[in-house]
């Protein structure tokens, strides 16, 4: 597994595994993918799309089993808005004030993943007005005062506006961006370049549902076809060398052993430059 270094010194692995409507199979999945390598793990507390408890569950079983140590472990999850939450599921008071839904979200996040601290606490999405979405940073911030989370983030955030003045707003500043990474919002090249800029990182989901005509090209094809991988491999290879972390969601073991393999090879320049134009 390669890594990357994120603005607080929190070392992530080049690629995730994503934990979204694995419903019952969670913690059978999440073991396996950390059987097959996978070293990163993302999720949310938001019933309505993940189980929670069962990631804790598997990464319970493959640490119990000595296959990793907590601390081998990057580890992701979200307090997630209650807009976003199923209004018969919601994993805290909805009622609360937005400082204490989050308190109280990362302490189910906590008890379900069975971790005392967290390597990543990331805000699902922006909530508006923005008094309301630095209510929730600045508790999150006190958990990382409080070093309970190593780093904050955001996530499904396409406006470069709003993310420049959370930046500019913070006393913690945001270490990642996760996004949807797809056609209808050019990429985020804007976002992703002022990420570069300010040395965040970049977090991207949906990289193979949402690209059916990336990974049908000529292109792909013809450079997948010389180092004998699968369109799916090559576009990984080159999210990770263009610096973006995808997040792999497969259910198949096959496809996760295929996946962590990207890194025996490396595409060159021109190859990269041809994968551009494709976006």
């Amino acid at each position: 597994m390669n890594y990357l270094i994120s603005n607080e010194n929190v070392q992530i692995p080049a690629l995730l595994y994503g934990t979204a409507w694995k419903k019952e199979e969670t913690a059978t999945l999440v073991e396996a993918a950390l059987k097959a390598g996978f070293r990163g793990i993302d999720t949310a507390c938001q019933p309505r799309h993940y189980n929670e408890k069962g990631v804790g569950d598997g990464i319970a079983q493959a640490i119990q089993s000595g296959l990793l140590t907590r601390e081998e472990l990057f580890l992701e999850t979200k307090f997630t808005p209650k807009e976003g939450q199923d209004e018969n599921s919601v994993p805290y008071n909805p009622n609360d004030t937005l400082f204490q839904q989050v308190l109280h979200s990362f302490q189910v996040s906590q008890k379900n993943l069975q971790t005392d601290y967290i390597d990543s606490l990331v805000l699902h999405s922006p909530l508006f007005p923005f008094k309301s979405l630095m209510s929730v940073w600045s508790a999150m911030e006190s958990l990382y005062e409080n070093k309970e989370v190593k780093q904050l983030g955001i996530s499904n955030c396409y406006d470069l506006q709003t993310i420049e003045k959370l930046y500019t707003n913070a006393k913690v500043k945001p270490a990642v961006v996760q996004n949807r990474f797809y056609k209808d919002t050019n990429y985020d090249q804007k976002i992703r370049a002022w990420c570069n800029e300010k040395g965040i990182l970049y977090l991207g989901f949906w990289t193979l549902t949402a690209n059916p005509h990336i990974l049908g090209s000529e292109t792909l094809f013809h450079i997948a076809r010389k180092y004998q991988k699968t369109p799916a491999q090559l576009f990984y290879r080159y999210l990770t060398q263009r610096q973006i972390i995808p997040l792999i969601g497969t259910t198949s073991v096959k496809h996760m052993q295929e996946d962590l393999s990207i890194f025996e090879f490396k595409l060159n320049q021109e190859e990269l430059l041809r994968i551009d134009a494709l976006l």
